[in-house]
This record gives structure tokens, sequence and C-alpha cells, in this order.
């Protein structure tokens, strides 16, 4: 059986629909597993050895030049390599209108969620065939739940298995090390500087070197003045997969509601995810097993205070 996931972006919502992937390719024996995902995201799905083929997209890049000849050029070619062979199921995880109608460029029966169950209700039109799942349902579960319902097996009780297998470690820290994760997409979702500090010397202390993530020139920055002030240190720019290595190393992470706090959940690692501007109830941190130890904290309008985040590290770092 051939299936192909349409999971595109962004990083966070890859990252939840793994454990949907696992599940799949445990319930269905000799699966084939495809998947359509942004490109500067690709480097996830291929992290899951159970994953056949991963096709990157550049949509985010296309919409802005749509009449450029290479533009349009390489959504023929994407679009041809969609139908080169034919799926029996094509699932859209994602449930948005942009995602659905990438989805019907494949060659298969087009599944997903129902109107009342789709992030975009407009989406579920495109679909051959729909599943309800509850919206209040934590994100990783609903990937789970759709794909259980799509493809006809029960949704497992089992903790989500991400079957995530980094690539080797390329720049690291001398000695053992956490990570920082201080940057986000929006500014909404920024906690404040000097509370970064304090939880980076609160590492330091603990003997590790406290590593600044950042992924843009002026998340650089501020990486940099967070490092200076509590000893730590700034990795060069790092892609995905490089980053998920330097993660999969690390004693303990802390970090902002974004793509690389989640991937350190999902790499098995203590993790502590602070929460300015998004409700952790529907799309908090999930680790692979009870003894994988997450927490979230904060929420819409609710920035953690200090003291909340340093609790709470201070529970992982006893367990």
């Amino acid at each position: 059986m051939r299936v192909l996931v349409v999971k595109t972006s962004s990083m966070g919502d890859v990252v939840h629909a793994l454990p949907a992937a696992s599940d799949m390719l445990r319930q269905v024996p000799g699966l084939e597993l495809d998947w359509l995902v942004e490109a500067p995201f690709a480097a996830i799905p291929q992290m899951h050895p159970g994953v056949r083929r991963v096709l990157p997209m550049a949509w985010r890049k296309w919409r802005h030049s749509l009449f450029r000849r290479s533009t349009r050029e390489a959504i023929a070619a994407l679009r041809a390599e969609l139908r080169r062979e034919p799926y029996d199921l094509v699932l859209d995880l994602q449930g948005l209108l942009k995602s659905a109608l990438w989805a019907r460029q494949a060659r298969g029966p087009l599944a997903g969620f129902d109107s009342a169950s789709a992030r975009e209700p407009l989406a579920a039109w495109f679909y051959q065939r729909r599943a309800a799942v509850a919206v209040e349902m934590q994100a990783v579960q609903r990937c789970r739940a759709l794909a259980a319902a799509h493809l006809g097996y029960p949704v497992p009780d089992s903790a989500p298995e991400f079957g995530l297998h980094p690539p080797p470690p390329g720049w690291m820290p001398r000695g053992p090390y956490a990570v920082l994760i201080p940057n986000a997409s929006r500014p909404e979702k920024l906690w404040p500087e000097r509370r970064w500090v304090a939880v980076g010397q609160r590492l330091r202390s603990r003997g590790w070197t406290p590593v600044v993530l950042w992924g843009r020139a002026d998340e650089q920055t501020l990486a940099e003045r967070i490092a200076a002030s509590c000893d730590g240190d700034v990795p060069p720019f790092l892609k995905v997969g490089e980053a998920a290595a330097l993660l999969a190393g690390a004693r303990q992470i802390v970090g902002l509601d974004t793509g690389f706090t989640h991937l350190a959940a999902a790499l098995g690692r203590p993790t502590v995810g602070i929460y300015c501007d998004h409700d952790p109830g529907l799309a908090g941190l999930a680790g692979g097993g009870p003894e994988v130890r997450v927490a979230s904290v904060g929420g819409k309008g609710q920035v953690p205070a200090q003291a909340e985040v340093l609790a709470l590290l201070e529970r992982q770092l006893a367990g």
C-alpha cells in the first residue's frame, strides 16, 4: 500500500505528524510512505527511517513570484513528481485549503478532516473521504486519530513514537551542555531577555554550557547577548538536521513555543516550553513516552513569570 502524507508546515506541525506516520507503518504491514513538506522542514520526515520519499516544495517562496518562469517550472516539476506513481491514499493531515489543493495534485483518493474538524472548513470540500476528529484534541493525537480513521485501525493508546534518527553531530560545544531557544517567528511569543539570562545562569551553575540557538541574523544578536551574560556559547547557523543533532545531545532544553522546542521534546530530551501567545493545551510539548520529561507553561496573554519557569526547570533537573 502506498500513502502520501501531506503536512507541509510549520516545523512544529510537521513534528506533530510524525507519530501518525509511525502508527501507520506499524499497523499496515508493507506500507510505503511518502511525505510532501515545505523544503526548509524536509529534514524532519527525512530523519524518520520509515519514510520512503520526501517531496520538498517551496510554496512560501513561490507564492510571491507565481508569474516567473522559474517558479512555474518548479511547480510543474513538483506536480509531475507527485503524479509519477499512483497512491492508494493521499492523507492531508494539515486541514488547510492550501494543503488540500496541493494534495489534489497527487494521483489517489484524497482523505482528510470533515468540515467541522478541519482548520479551514473549505478544505473538506476537496476530500473524497472525510473523518471527524475532535478539535479540542492535542495536535499529535489529532494526527494519529485522523490516520487511524482513514486506514481502518483503532487509535493506538501507546505513547507517541516520533521515530527520529538525527544525523551525526557537526558543531558541538565542549563538555556537557544545555540549549536555550529564545527566538520565535512573532514578537508576541518572546520572553524577556533578563529571564533567559537567569535560566542560563542556573544551567551554568549545574556545570553545563548554555548553548543559545538562533536562526536569523537579528536572532543571532540576541543569542550572543544572552550567552555573554551566562558564560554560554553560540553556534554558527545550523540547518534543521544539524540543529536536531545538537538538541539530541543536550542535557536540558528550555525554549519558546517554536519548532525547535517541539523537535527537542520529540527527540526525547527534558524540555521546558514557554508559551506567551498560544494555548499549550492544544499544541503543548509532547514527548515520546512517560519517561520523557516535558512541560509547558504560560498561555494566550499569560507570559509566565521567571519563578514559574525556574520551578519547572528544577523539577526536571531533580528528575
